[in-house]
C-alpha cells in the first residue's frame, strides 16, 4: 500500500469541501489504487491543522492559530499540494508563494484558484518542468465543466481553431434574469445575490475579468499560448439595459457572456464580451448557473460541452478528479 500525503491551503468554504470530499473518499483510492491518501495539513490565511498520520473531519473545525504559509506545509512532509485559497489575479496572492515552494521542490500542485497561475503561470510552469512536478487546474478553468479535459485527452492530436465559452456562472444567471424578466442591471443583481447567485463585490465577475482569467488558463495550460490579461479585450454586461434585452427577445436572440478565442494569420486573438444566439443554437439554451464550451477543431469539427453542479461541491469535484487522474497515471 502506497502513501500519499497531501496539503490544503486556502480553508473556505471549496478547501473545506474539498477536504470533506478526499477523506470520504479514502476507501475509493485504497480499492481502485492501492494508495492511502492522507489529508496531513490544511491551512487557512491565519491558522491551520497538522496530523502526520493524517488528519480526521471531525479534527477540521478548529484550527489553530499561527500554522499557516508555506514553510509550514512544507514542514507537513505533505506530497502534494492543493491551493484552494482566494483569487487575486492581479497580484497572484495568496495562493503564489505556496505554489512556487512546491512546485521548486518537487511537489506535485493541484489548483483551485486562478490568481497565481494568471499572474505567473510561465513561471510555475517552468518550476514544475525543472522539478518533474505535475501542475493541474480543473477546478479553476471551470470546475464541474470540462474544460482543459476536452483540449488535453479528447480532441488530442487535432488542431484548435476556435474556442466560445460560457464561462462564469453568476453573469450566465444575470443575463437570463434581465432577459426572462425584464429586469435591470441592479435589479437583477439584487436577485441574485438574494438566491446566492453573487459575491458581495461582483465586479470581477460582471466586468469580465473572471471570464477571462478561465479563458486566458485555457489557452496558456490547455493551447500552450503565452497570453497575458494586456493581450485580451475584456467587456462585461454593464451595457445591457431593459431596452437593448427586449430588442434581442423581439428579434429571438439570447445574450451570453462569451470567452472567445481563434487563430488569425498564426496569430492567437482573444476576447470577452457579449454575443446573442439564436433560439436554434445550444448556447441559448445555457441556463441558470450552467457553462459551456464550444471548440471547432480541424479533424473532430465542432464539440460542445454543457454543465454545472451546485458549488462548492463541484469544484471540489474538479479538483479531486485531477488528483484521481494523478493516482491513474502514478498507481493503477
Amino acid at each position: 500500500m502506497h502513501t500519499l500525503k497531501v496539503a490544503i491551503a486556502g480553508f473556505g468554504g471549496v478547501g473545506r469541501t474539498t477536504a470533506q470530499l478526499l477523506l470520504s473518499r479514502q476507501e475509493h483510492y485504497r480499492q481502485r489504487y492501492g494508495v492511502d491518501v492522507r489529508l496531513v495539513a490544511v491551512c487557512g490565511s491565519k491558522a491551520g491543522l497538522v496530523a502526520t498520520d493524517g488528519l480526521r473531519e471531525s479534527q477540521l473545525q478548529t484550527l489553530q492559530p499561527e500554522l499557516t504559509g508555506p514553510d509550514f506545509i512544507a514542514s507537513s512532509g505533505a506530497d502534494l499540494l492543493i491551493e484552494a485559497g482566494p483569487s487575486d489575479f492581479r497580484s497572484g496572492g495568496p495562493g503564489l508563494p505556496y505554489l512556487q515552494a512546491a512546485l521548486a521542490a518537487g511537489k506535485d500542485c493541484i489548483v483551485i484558484s486562478k490568481g497565481a497561475l494568471v499572474h505567473s503561470g510561465r513561471q510555475l510552469r517552468e518550476l514544475a518542468k525543472a522539478s518533474g512536478a505535475t501542475l493541474k487546474l480543473s477546478g479553476a478553468t471551470a470546475a464541474a465543466l470540462p474544460t482543459l479535459d476536452l483540449v488535453g485527452y479528447s480532441l488530442a492530436g487535432c488542431k484548435v481553431l476556435s474556442i466560445d465559452g460560457i464561462l462564469n456562472a453568476t453573469t450566465n444567471f444575470l443575463l437570463d434574469s434581465m432577459g426572462s424578466h425584464g429586469l435591470g442591471f441592479d435589479e437583477a443583481l439584487r436577485l441574485a445575490r438574494e438566491n446566492g447567485f453573487a459575491e458581495a463585490d461582483p465586479r470581477n465577475d460582471t466586468e469580465g475579468w473572471d471570464t477571462a482569467c478561465k479563458l486566458l488558463l485555457l489557452a496558456n495550460f490547455g493551447l500552450g499560448t503565452d497570453l497575458t490579461m494586456d493581450d485580451l479585450v475584456v467587456d462585461g454586461i454593464h451595457s445591457v439595459t431593459p431596452e437593448l434585452s427586449e430588442g434581442w427577445r423581439t428579434k429571438g436572440l439570447v445574450p451570453k457572456l462569451v470567452g472567445s478565442l481563434s487563430y488569425e494569420n498564426g496569430k492567437v486573438r482573444a476576447s470577452v464580451g457579449i454575443k446573442t444566439y439564436p433560439i436554434t443554437d445550444p448556447f441559448a439554451h445555457v441556463r441558470g448557473k450552467n457553462k459551456a464550451i464550444r471548440i471547432t477543431s480541424d479533424a473532430m469539427g465542432e464539440t460542445i460541452a454543457i454543465g454545472g453542479g451546485a458549488e462548492p461541491l463541484a469544484t471540489a469535484a474538479a479538483a479531486l478528479k485531477d488528483l484521481e487522474h494523478l493516482l491513474m497515471a502514478k498507481y493503477a
